[in-house]
């Protein structure tokens, strides 16, 4: 399933738009079609979402799910996604306030909803998107036997905009006339396009096999598949990267990169290698050494946020020259010189 302009939403978002833990909730209000209605986050009450995010919506931020009812929403989607994917008990008990009047709920976190809801009203449901798909096996590499280019988002570090550079090339090739898909490997990119799979609830040894899966079901029927990228092959903490190298078998690559980042967030003994070595790196690891054949990294997705217009136009071009392949940030200035480099 996902959500539709006939879905009334409210989205949880506390202490989200202002940190990383917020991004599942801020690409749903950047890029869904459903209806929403009003956004939950008491460190931002009664100030303008745009101002805050860009996100050109211009939805009310209120302090709790109580008052968000008088906007009347259907369904609850839960936005942010705490270190470890739990709650604090406060916000739990603000969910629970917000199915008891009647919302249904999409949960994006780890901790399943269905076995703490006792009773549904008619029509109300709970969606709890991390949650392993059944009928896997292990990776074979079978994702080669597509025609389909396939252009996985790999980054220099997690929350550094992988997602939303998939999306917005997606959404170009789109207006282009390309037939496209994508596949959503996330709890947030589930939400919105309804077909992928929850890579982080997937146990380690099927996860190549799963993502496999997904790829040849979408693939068969389009032109260019797009595969949502996670974690990094730099965070000593990430486990994503290599089962999406392995079971989508990219024809090419996106890096994704957060201007001015140099460290791991919160890893700062773990330095992010200059970007031409971290190309090398992902093109090695991609192409297995020549066992898979040759993978290029296409284009790097630079995520300017934190700049001005001009430093973003010079980090840009700088990074273009330093490393000789096409550059922007897909989010100010769109996604066309990527989409035409592939």
């Amino acid at each position: 399933m996902h959500l539709t302009p006939e879905h009334p939403v409210a989205v949880l978002l506390h202490q989200g738009i202002r940190t990383q833990d917020g991004k599942t909730g801020l690409t749903f209000l950047r890029y869904s079609e459903a209806n929403i209605v009003a956004v939950i986050d008491k460190d931002c009450v009664g100030e303008s979402l745009p101002e805050l995010t860009g996100i050109n919506r211009d939805v009310p931020i209120v302090a709790s799910v109580t008052e968000a009812l008088p906007y009347q929403p259907e369904v609850l989607v839960i936005g942010i996604a705490p270190s470890g994917g739990v709650l604090p008990d406060a916000w739990w008990q603000e969910v629970k306030k917000g199915v008891e009047a009647g919302l249904s709920v999409a949960n994006g976190l780890h901790t399943p909803m269905q076995g703490i809801v006792e009773t549904l009203q008619e029509g109300q449901w709970i969606w709890d998107i991390r949650q392993e798909p059944p009928g896997l096996g292990i990776g074979k590499g079978r994702a080669r036997s597509l025609a389909c280019q396939r252009i996985l988002t790999v980054g220099t570090d997690m929350s550094v905009g992988k997602m939303s550079a998939g999306i917005e090339l997606y959404r170009t090739a789109r207006k282009r006339g390309i037939k496209t898909e994508m596949v959503a490997t996330g709890q947030g990119g589930l939400m919105l396009f309804g077909h992928g799979v929850p890579l982080d609830a997937v146990r380690v040894d099927y996860a190549a096999g799963a993502i496999e899966k997904a790829v040849l079901e979408v693939g068969q029927d389009c032109e260019l598949l797009w595969i949502e990228g996670q974690g990094s092959i730099l965070h000593p903490g990430s486990t994503a990267t290599l089962p999406l190298l392995r079971g989508s078998q990219p024809t090419g690559l996106i890096l994704v990169h957060r201007c001015g980042q140099d460290r791991i967030h919160n890893c700062p003994d773990v330095q992010i290698p200059p970007l031409s070595d971290v190309i090398q790196l992902y093109e090695s690891v991609a192409s297995g050494g020549g066992a898979f054949g040759e993978v290029r990294v296409k284009g790097i997705a630079l995520n300017t946020f934190s700049l001005g217009e001009k430093e973003a136009r010079d980090a840009i071009a700088q990074t273009q020259a330093d490393t000789g392949l096409p550059c922007t940030d897909v989010i100010r200035f769109g996604a066309d010189v990527l989409l035409d480099g592939i």
